[in-house]
């Protein structure tokens, strides 16, 4: 496992100095984006690195792998639709957003409209805003 102070240690080039610098700037919306366009691009997958059980932990569990399910949701708004105008009440309804606000955060779709919510809620507010005809993804 490498230590931070190994990391400190380690020298980039100014191409991938600047990279670091843009992708620490971003919004977790962004970044996850940002993994998304890497995976099409280059046909890679995030989870091709992710750690396989080993065989003695999953027998010590009963044979059954342990799943985590995610807790934290983010609803992100991806088309706004044909109803407009229901959106924006949509959106001011479920995040008691002003008119100014959840217009500006419609017009910025795709947006996130909430961020580390339960799942619970995540899915009330999900329905909520494709009843009114935006089409929204929980991530």
């Amino acid at each position: 496992m490498t230590t931070e102070t190994e990391l400190e240690k380690t020298e980039y080039t100014e191409k991938i100095t600047q990279v670091l610098d843009l992708v620490e700037g971003m919004s977790l919306l962004e970044a996850s984006q940002l993994v998304k366009a890497f995976e099409e691009k280059f046909g890679v997958s995030a989870s091709a690195a992710m750690a396989v059980p080993v065989a003695g932990m999953a027998a010590a569990g009963g044979g059954e792998a342990a799943v985590e399910e995610k807790s934290e949701f983010d609803v992100l708004l991806k088309e706004v639709g044909a109803n407009k105008i229901q959106v924006i009440k949509a959106v001011r309804a479920e995040t008691a957003l002003g008119l100014k606000e959840a217009k500006a955060l419609v017009d910025a779709a795709p947006k996130a409209i909430k961020e580390g919510v339960a799942k619970d809620e995540a899915e009330k507010i999900k329905k909520a805003l494709e009843d009114a005809g935006a089409v929204v993804e929980l991530v």
